[in-house]
């Protein structure tokens, strides 16, 4: 069962299934209602205000996922799929989807190729190699499912979303060596999955996101050509965590400042560089020369800040960088899509940028 006993996230009091179920119904009513049942009680930090919404799904989550309970790492992986399952919309019926292996630096990984193409459009197609979120830690093909079935049909390009290895069993730089292969091979014999090498995008939300500008800094280590656009989904690129959003929303919705220490003990080993630029890109001197740049970030994720500080940096060593700011969001709300609207507008707006960049 999702619903369980939780303590509230105000008071400490335990949270009974009732009032979990009433946050349930609560998240599924319209955005101007849902403001008013939280007139005054909005969450607001550095000025942004949370979007009611988010709030709401904030609210939920915390009462299904206690956010002070001890969580096993199977419990969390079984979380997310739950989480994606239950608060984001499918993958649109019409777009087509194919399972196949593809090169990992270690043998073949299992990926999934989204299509939307009409009759008479077959051959060589414009395509983002997306790389899921969820810490280096969890999440797979099934959790970002919708979310790359959307980008697919409204950018009308070929999405293949690749399974890198997850940590702990596998430990950094394995997923990050994983994306290196995959990429290379696409951009090397693309033509073996219908994949137009020139018109070629790599993005990814969260830690995919980190393995994105992770790969854009080892390409430009190796000399190697660089993809022709990067999508950068609520990044995390400054493994630090000493930024100011890191502090101020160390306690957020969805995802804490704790958490993500919890995700990153797992992903490194204990003697691990943590300031390697492959694992926190904002330290990374290879900036120049990169490929155009979509940087989305969410005010109410601890995360705005490397958003903001990355795509700071990439204007800086003269790359061309639009940002989209969602100050009231937070993290992951692009997967939140049966309860956030705005994460499908992210979406529609991501897919829009695509289909300038690469053609659909």
């Amino acid at each position: 069962m999702l619903v369980h006993a939780v303590r509230d996230r105000q008071t400490g009091a335990p949270m009974s299934k009732a009032r979990i179920l009433g946050q349930m119904l609560l998240a599924k009513l319209p955005a101007p209602v849902v403001g008013m049942v939280y007139s005054g009680r909005l969450a607001q930090v550095d000025g942004r205000r949370i979007d009611p919404k988010a709030q709401a799904i904030g609210d939920l989550i915390n009462a299904v996922r206690d956010p002070a309970a001890p969580q096993t790492l199977e419990d969390s992986r079984a979380g997310i799929r739950k989480m994606c399952e239950l608060f984001d919309l499918p993958c649109p019926d019409a777009v087509t989807k194919t399972d196949i292996l593809l090169p990992g630096a270690a043998g073949d990984r299992p990926a999934r190729i989204y299509d939307a193409v009409q009759a008479g459009h077959d051959g060589l197609r414009p395509t983002l190699l997306y790389l899921h979120g969820g810490g280096w830690v969890q999440g797979d093909l099934d959790t970002h499912d919708g979310l790359c079935g959307r980008l697919a049909l409204w950018a009308e390009i070929r999405v293949v979303s690749y399974d890198y290895r997850l940590a702990p069993e596998h430990k950094y730089p394995a997923a990050a060596d994983d994306v290196l292969a995959v990429f290379s091979a696409l951009r090397d014999r693309g033509g073996d999955w219908g994949v137009d090498a020139a018109r070629l995008a790599v993005g990814g939300d969260s830690a995919g996101a980190n393995l994105t500008a992770g790969l854009l800094h080892d390409l430009a280590g190796l000399g190697a050509a660089m993809p022709a656009a990067q999508l950068l989904i609520y990044p995390g690129v400054d493994i630090s965590l000493d930024s100011r959003s890191m502090v101020m929303l160390a306690d957020a919705y969805v995802l804490t400042a704790e958490r993500i220490r919890w995700y990153l003990d797992f992903y490194f080993e204990a003697d691990a560089d943590r300031r390697d630029p492959r694992a926190s890109p904002i330290l990374s001197d290879r900036l120049a020369g990169q490929p155009p740049a979509l940087v989305i970030a969410a005010g109410h994720d601890p995360l705005w800040d490397d958003a903001l500080g990355y795509a700071a940096k990439l204007r800086e060593a003269g790359g061309e960088v639009d940002l989209l700011e969602y100050p009231g969001q937070v993290h992951g709300f692009m997967s939140l899509t049966r309860t956030i609207p705005q994460g499908l507008e992210a979406t529609r707006a991501a897919a829009d940028w695509l289909r300038r960049q690469i053609g659909g």
